[in-house]
């Protein structure tokens, strides 16, 4: 299948998202009612076509599901969810809690036959696969800027950040807050090129990938497009679970990550009865050095805590935590710089997400034994920031636009947007501030050296939706309450 055919086929798909919208079923839903339908349908795929075992009981497999019509049509499927949900492994990580969100038989019907005509699945190369369902994931989340496409990490960073990082074949990864697995599966296609071995490729795919996301729609995207690239079949890499809530025992060689944004972090006590006892704002954690609402701090703590020894890490983070006050910000950033290889900042440029106005950057440090003459530390910090305009829809964020930053981290020589800072230099800083910028801004100093028209008019745009959105969801919590 060439690039355009499986392009076509994302918008073949997608297309139907649009008629199912107009008749009140969301975009997230639509993604998640193929999720399992695609999967019943390859299941069938690999049992007929390849001779393998299905891994689903056979009253419920897809030919059983698409040879009916009517009220029996959704009565199986409904029927299929919640029986799926009840499995282990994998299986039970797609369907948990799963709900038939197409009660119209006809709607229903013609989602099972759009998937039935364009098979066999099966037969399509894994990362043809990936693409295609990946496709999807990104539609959904430039059409919905909201939930789980709100901080939908761009491809290129990603790329970036994998590269620079390095995972090896053999070391293990894992993404606490992983979403729909683009790290994961990043790791992944820069790692299985690293051995023939097929011991180690089987490894690879089945032990070295460990993610954990706290909505269960997610986790179940992310499972199910690991799946469609090869990764985990049978067993799940990921689950679904509050990666903040206890210190776990499990350590890993890399870990890739961006945390969800937003201030606060908040958390359920649950009594032996199922009920909600209690809700706090901030974890208490015997491994975390410092208490705080902060979400992104607390992430922070965890990271250092399930790094292993030389471990290394990728973390994409918001403004607020190198420069907010305070004992947990200025100890924190203390803490990365004298007790961790805290040696690469990346300065993200705004415009890049789907929500607007987000500033982020990559943290890049190391899990080392503290060294004994800190002064020796330096922190490397690449700003991609100051006179760089990018836009979702006229200047969109491309690989090339990182390569500069991949080279000088691996070169470490001074450029005009990489410079060095030593250790002395850094705690010398009122409340240890790694807000550093050193670029002058030329929108401030020439209004000819403003963005274009067209790329302001499209930053406005871009504000007034995501204000419209927020609107639209504090109307439809309004609406709730009432």
């Amino acid at each position: 299948m060439t690039t355009r055919d499986y392009s076509s086929l994302v918008s073949k798909v997608w297309n139907y998202a649009h008629v199912l919208r107009d008749q009140g079923i969301s975009y997230g839903d639509y993604v998640e009612q193929i999720t399992f339908l695609l999967f019943l349908k390859m299941d069938q795929e690999r049992a007929d076509l390849l001779g393998e075992p299905s891994i689903i009981p056979k009253k419920y497999m897809w030919d059983v599901l698409a040879g009916k019509d009517g009220d029996a049509l959704e009565l199986q499927y409904r029927h299929t969810l919640e029986e799926l949900g009840k499995e282990p492994g994998l299986i039970g990580t797609i369907f948990k809690k799963a709900q038939n969100k197409l009660t119209d038989p006809a709607k229903l019907k013609r989602i099972v036959s759009l998937i039935a005509t364009e098979g066999p699945w099966i037969g399509i190369g894994v990362d043809v696969k990936g693409e295609i369902y990946e496709g999807l994931l990104e539609k959904n989340a430039s059409e919905v800027k909201s939930g789980a496409g709100q901080y939908f990490t761009p491809r290129p960073v990603i790329d970036a950040i994998v590269k620079c990082v390095n995972p090896k074949i053999g070391e293990t990864v894992c993404d606490p807050a992983c979403g729909t697995g683009g790290f994961l599966l990043q790791a992944y296609d820069h790692m299985k090129t690293q051995s023939q071995d097929r011991d180690k490729l089987r490894k690879l795919r089945h032990d070295s990938f460990h993610g954990v996301d706290i909505v269960d729609e997610v986790v179940r995207l992310c499972a199910m497009n690991l799946y469609l690239h090869g990764i985990g079949n049978g067993g799940s890499p990921v689950k679904q679970g509050d990666a903040l809530s206890a210190a776990p025992n499990d350590r890993y060689k890399v870990v890739l990550t961006n945390p969800p944004f937003g201030k606060k972090s908040s958390y359920k006590v649950v009594g032996e009865d199922g009920d909600v006892t209690t809700e706090r704002e901030n974890y208490e954690r015997e491994d975390f050095k410092f208490t705080t609402s902060n979400k992104q701090i607390n992430f922070l703590q965890h990271i250092m805590t399930i790094l292993d020894q030389n471990g290394r890490a990728g973390v994409v983070l918001p403004d607020n935590v190198l420069f907010e006050a305070g004992r947990a910000g200025e100890g924190i950033r203390k803490r990365l710089l004298e007790q961790f290889d805290f040696h690469t900042l990346l300065r993200l440029p705004t415009g890049i997400w789907y929500s607007p106005g987000v500033k982020a950057n990559v943290l890049f440090f190391d899990k080392k034994p503290a060294a004994k003459e800190a002064w020796t530390k330096k922190l490397w910090i690449y700003d991609l920031r100051t006179n760089m305009n990018f836009t979702l829809k006229t200047r969109k964020m491309v690989p090339d636009d990182l390569k500069d930053f991949v080279d000088c981290y691996k070169k470490r020589k001074e450029t005009e947007r990489f410079k060095c800072f030593s250790y002395d230099e850094l705690v010398k800083r009122d409340k240890l501030n790694l807000d550093i910028f050193w670029l002058k801004d030329e929108s401030l100093e020439d209004i000819d050296s403003l963005p274009a028209p067209d790329v302001i008019a499209a930053e406005i745009v871009e504000n007034l939706e995501a204000a419209l959105e927020q609107f639209r969801a504090v109307a439809e919590e309004l609406d709730e309450a009432a």
